[in-house]
């Protein structure tokens, strides 16, 4: 398998291309090649000349947690680097004063095939942003790390209403798709030029095949994203954020433990179990999180240990599992009303399963399995997307 970045090295004309251009680089701490050299190196070693670099959620070195705001440093080279995730909306996105020290910005920035995950609508944003500077985009693309098959599309498209930095644009939550599709998709939709917007395509794997078959580690892209097993249960355990359960933050295994002090982990296992959806066994545990919620508190849980990767599926999983635990307590779980990413006026659990329905039917006490299974379903516009997108890209190789 060779990522947009492998390419980048033998394609003449872009090596040409860069050299002759002042280059703005998007990147983060997994943008690096085969050799688990960084992309900022290889630019260097192609003689092109960056002269700022942007970093996303997490900051460019990716050391930053969820939700912080990220400050403008430099880099190893002394490069400045400005920060596209700060206490406002408006600062995901690059300035036009930015903008005006480059001619091209080159993105490389690995995404893990949910919707939630945000460095996707930062691309998004760059690409409207140096759309309006006239400003060209390259992206160099890498692989869905949980595969591209049309079949594990899960979690219908969110509503207009509830676009946000964890959906920008409404798309499944499990899209199947890469960043530079997306990107390519939008570009298309937005009617932006070929020449404006220009995708460096993965080659040598199936769209099918997981980061189990690339013969290189995965590299986590954010401090809890450290593995491709915590990449295969995200869509399904970012909608923990939106609950007071924890979602394993401040522990080994992020998003792959959920639980609270008051959850009796036997009894969530074993109902989740019952409901014999596929491809896992959930291993009841206690845990205690070093940070975020319930920091140095115990808690009873779950660890949802994922045993076939083609058949599990995330979102219907987590979404039956938050009903399980809302109702052996209904009293003490509650869903998030604090802010979250950048909106104040929806409750968190609704801009990521994309409408009020899932969360109204699991305080409804409606049944768990039902609402999962609901919820999860996805129809034609969602296939279509899919479909946009592969044929976008087709029109925007190089």
């Amino acid at each position: 398998m060779r990522t947009g970045l492998d390419r980048l090295a033998t394609h003449t004309k872009l090596g040409a291309e860069l050299r002759s251009a002042r280059v703005g680089l998007l990147a983060h701490a997994a943008s690096v090649d085969r050799r688990m050299v960084h992309v900022r190196r290889v630019l260097a070693e192609l003689g092109a000349n960056v002269t700022l670099v942007f970093g996303p959620e997490h900051g460019a070195g990716g050391e930053l947690q969820d939700m912080i705001e990220v400050q403008d440093v430099r880099d190893q080279l002394g490069t400045p680097v400005r920060s596209l995730y700060g206490s406002r909306f408006s600062d995901l996105s690059p300035t036009l004063d930015d903008l005006r020290q480059i001619d091209l910005l080159v993105v490389d920035l690995q995404d893990v095939g949910a919707r939630y995950y945000t460095f996707v609508w930062t691309a998004v944003l760059a690409m409207r942003a140096c759309a309006a500077a006239g400003i060209r985009m390259l992206v160099l693309d890498r692989p869905n790390p949980i595969g591209g098959d049309i079949a594990s599309l899960e979690g219908h498209r969110q509503t207009a209403p509830l676009c946000s930095f964890v959906g920008l644009e409404p798309i499944a939550v499990r899209h199947a798709l890469t960043l530079g599709e997306i990107v390519a998709w939008r570009a298309e939709v937005e009617r932006l030029d070929a020449r404006q917007v220009q995708i460096v395509r993965v080659t040598g794997i199936q769209r099918e095949e997981h980061a189990t078959v690339w013969r290189r580690p995965f590299v986590g892209p954010s401090p809890n994203m450290p593995r491709y097993e915590t990449a295969l249960v995200y869509p399904g355990g970012c909608l923990i954020e939106g609950t007071n359960l924890s979602e394993g933050r401040g522990t080994t295994a992020p998003f792959e433990i959920v639980g609270a002090p008051w959850i009796d982990g036997n009894r969530l296992a074993h109902e989740l179990q019952a409901l014999r959806f596929p491809g896992f066994k959930a291993r009841p545990l206690t845990f205690r999180p070093m940070f975020h919620k319930y920091a140095g508190a115990s808690c009873g849980g779950v660890q949802i240990h994922v045993t076939d990767a083609m058949t599990f599926r995330p979102f219907t999983t987590y979404l039956a599992l938050v009903g399980l635990a809302h109702a052996q307590d209904p009293d003490r779980f509650a869903f998030r009303t604090e802010p979250y990413e950048f909106r104040d006026d929806v409750p968190a659990f609704d801009l990521l399963t994309g409408s009020a329905e899932s969360r109204q039917s699991i305080l409804g006490r409606h049944d768990p399995k039902d609402v999962a299974e609901t919820a999860a379903r996805v129809d034609e516009a969602d296939r279509t997307v899919h479909y946009h997108a592969l044929e976008a890209i087709r029109t925007r190789c190089v």
